[in-house]
C-alpha cells in the first residue's frame, strides 16, 4: 500500500488507515524507531508491573491472598527483642 507523505506544520507525516491500525493493535501511542533504513512503528512496551496493583486487589477481594509458603522462623527468633 502506498500513502502520500503530507506536510504537517514544519514536519511531514502519513495517515495510517484505521483498519491497518486495528489489525496490528496500535492505539494512541507508538514506539517509533529506524532500523536499517526502515521506519518501524511498534506497540509501546508495557510496564513490567503494569496491572499488578489491580490484580492484587482482586486476589485480596476473593480472599485468595494467603501465603503460598508459611513463615520461616529462625531458631533464635524467640530470644530476639523486636
Amino acid at each position: 500500500m502506498q500513502v502520500p507523505i503530507r506536510a504537517i506544520g514544519n514536519s511531514r507525516g502519513i495517515v495510517i488507515p484505521k483498519p491497518l491500525l486495528a489489525q496490528v493493535g496500535l492505539e494512541a501511542v507508538v514506539d517509533l524507531t529506524v532500523e536499517r533504513d526502515t521506519i518501524v512503528l511498534r506497540k509501546p512496551a508495557a510496564a513490567v508491573r503494569s496491572g499488578w496493583a489491580e490484580a492484587a486487589r482482586q486476589v485480596a477481594e476473593r480472599g485468595e491472598d494467603v501465603l503460598a509458603i508459611g513463615d520461616f522462623p529462625n531458631a533464635e527468633d524467640d530470644e530476639s527483642a523486636w
